[in-house]
């Protein structure tokens, strides 16, 4: 791996408690929440699937097989986690007057729960949020964990994107930075998307870091980019008044942080200036970005899981429920309350 730092900042310290997440795939359980109901005619089919231990891009090679046709009429919202019991939505594209038996499709990993048809593809990103239900065992500090609990609830948790996004040992953030700097090269385009991302994604978690490691984390700066919670509409503010830190401080507005590209940043004066000085090093990096199509776009700095639960079940296992919205990682919730490992068994 190259020398580009990757030990992103905690909000409130490391924490002092382990775990052990995935001792089976009943241990770690996704539920997709769509955010929108099918409309029940249209030449797509919905179809609601629990898969099991199995892959996404599997399931859908699959499914494109069992119906006779062609793997990119085969889509879906995200991708979701292999080794767990997860619920989310597949889309077919299957002509109006043939019918099929979606339950056939059925086998011990996989089962159909609901098929609908609507009038529009399913496409990435089209999706509201999931819904999380984690089993920790081998907790060995239980009072920590409760705590941070209670934190994450007040304060929420950086909004790190997850270190799936990055590959193992960071080998996708290594592959990008070697293609845009022409030292490799990739045929594949959902390839090449995937290691450009992680070398954006790499760059925002950078800056996240550094405002929290300089005190800046719910710091409101002149200039600043800022997202209306729950959407992503963002405005600028070069004028920091009462009202706005109020607004900020009770989670109406977050403060956001670039996903580099070419055009100019949202960002203006102190806090374009803050941003632009902090990336100085990776200043190569960042004027490769701007070369390609992708465009400057900004997310969230801070993330609010919803309807937070923890179930204790004894004092080193429990169940810990949450909803986030598309985009998040679960992993960046769980990295704030305790040191985790995946079972080997």
């Amino acid at each position: 791996m190259s020398t580009l730092p990757t030990d992103f900042r905690y909000l409130h310290g490391k924490p002092n408690s382990c775990a052990v997440i995935r001792s089976c795939p009943e241990d770690f359980q996704v539920v997709e929440v769509l955010g929108f109901e099918p409309e029940g005619e249209g030449e797509h089919v919905f179809l609601y699937i629990q898969k099991i231990g199995e892959n996404t891009d599997w399931v859908a090679r699959q499914l494109a097989n069992f119906a006779q046709i062609s793997p990119r009429d085969v889509s879906y919202a995200g991708k979701k986690d292999r080794h767990a019991v997860t619920e989310q939505w597949f889309c077919v594209k299957f002509p109006i007057k043939r019918n099929l038996n979606w339950k056939l499709f059925n086998r011990d990993s996989i089962k159909v729960l609901k098929a609908v048809r609507h009038p529009r593809k399913l496409r990435l990103g089209t999706l509201k949020g999931n819904r999380f239900r984690i089993r920790l065992r081998g907790i060995t500090d239980f009072t920590d964990l409760e705590r941070r609990v209670l934190l994450i609830k007040e304060t929420g948790v950086p909004n790190y994107f997850g270190e799936q996004r990055f590959g193992n040992d960071f080998g996708n953030l290594e592959k990008g930075i070697s293609l845009l700097k022409g030292e490799f090269q990739e045929r594949q385009k959902h390839k090449k998307g995937l290691y450009i991302s992680a070398v954006r994604s790499w760059l925002f978690n950078q800056l996240l870091s550094m405002r929290i490691e300089q005190g800046l984390w719910d710091t409101l700066m002149q200039g600043e980019a800022l997202m209306i919670s729950g959407s992503q509409s963002c405005f600028v503010e070069d004028v920091i008044t009462d009202e706005l830190v109020q607004r900020q401080s009770t989670g109406q507005i977050d403060l956001t942080g670039p996903l580099w590209g070419k055009g100019d940043m949202l960002a203006s004066t102190d806090a374009e200036q803050w941003e632009r000085s902090q990336l100085l090093a990776w200043s190569e990096i960042t004027g490769l970005l701007e070369k390609l199509s992708l465009r400057q776009e900004r997310r969230s700095l801070r993330l609010n899981p919803k309807n937070m639960v923890l179930e204790k079940i004894n004092d080193t296992e429990c169940w810990l429920e949450f909803e986030l919205p598309s985009g998040a990682f679960a992993t960046s919730v769980l990295r704030e309350m305790c040191m985790t490992s995946v079972s080997k068994e």
